[in-house]
């Protein structure tokens, strides 16, 4: 009995699994797929979709979830460990914009199903984590703003969802996202230009 229960959970976690994998990828082709379409993609019937997640909603919502993970996974690593807080932020924002060029065309959806209190809340980590670096970093004067740095990190997050819906209409090139990402971040901060792009050029390289 215990073999079967955890042969039926294996089972049901693949399917899960793969469920939220089409899903990604049929979202992400068309952001009206709707339930039937992702069942007939994942190669299971509607029922099996709905047992796993009770609506649409919840299955974007879930996608969400698992995005906002892999964005914090890559945000922490991303900096590798960088003293200066420069670098540090412009390291992050690299890494953080490679996973997040996969799930930009999600991000828009989610803004349509997932509420705006809903999304900040996913991200309220990694934006303590910027707090953090800002505050580094206006302390030791390679920062400058006027805005406190709990604010300043506000700002970074909306400029990033603003980069990638400025992608998402064609205004801004995919292969040069990340770069213009990450110098746009470190002005933003008061960082002269000049210098932002020569770090993050060097970074890049």
């Amino acid at each position: 009995m215990i073999a079967m229960t955890t042969g039926n959970t294996s089972r049901a976690d693949a399917n899960r699994r793969r469920i939220l994998d089409v899903a990604l990828a049929e979202l992400l082709r068309d952001p009206d797929a709707s339930m039937d379409q992702i069942a007939r993609a994942a190669g299971v019937v509607r029922r099996t979709v709905y047992g796993h997640f009770p609506s649409r909603e919840a299955l974007i919502s879930t996608l969400v979830d698992e995005a906002v993970a892999c964005l914090m996974t890559a945000k922490d690593a991303g900096h590798g460990g960088a003293e200066d807080p420069a670098e540090a932020v412009a390291r992050s924002v690299l890494a953080v914009w490679e996973i997040a060029d996969r799930y930009r065309l999600l991000i828009a959806l989610a803004q349509r199903t997932v509420t705006v209190q809903g999304i900040r809340e996913r991200l309220a980590p990694a934006r303590e984590s910027s707090a953090e670096l800002l505050r580094q970093g206006l302390d030791e004067g390679v920062f400058h703003s006027v805005l406190p740095a709990p604010a300043l990190a506000y700002v970074h997050e909306q400029m990033l969802f603003a980069l990638m819906e400025a992608v998402n209409d064609g205004l801004l090139a995919a292969q040069e996202a990340g770069r213009s990402a990450a110098i746009t971040v470190l002005t933003a901060s008061g960082m002269p230009a000049a210098q932002a792009t020569e770090l993050v050029a060097k970074l890049s390289d």
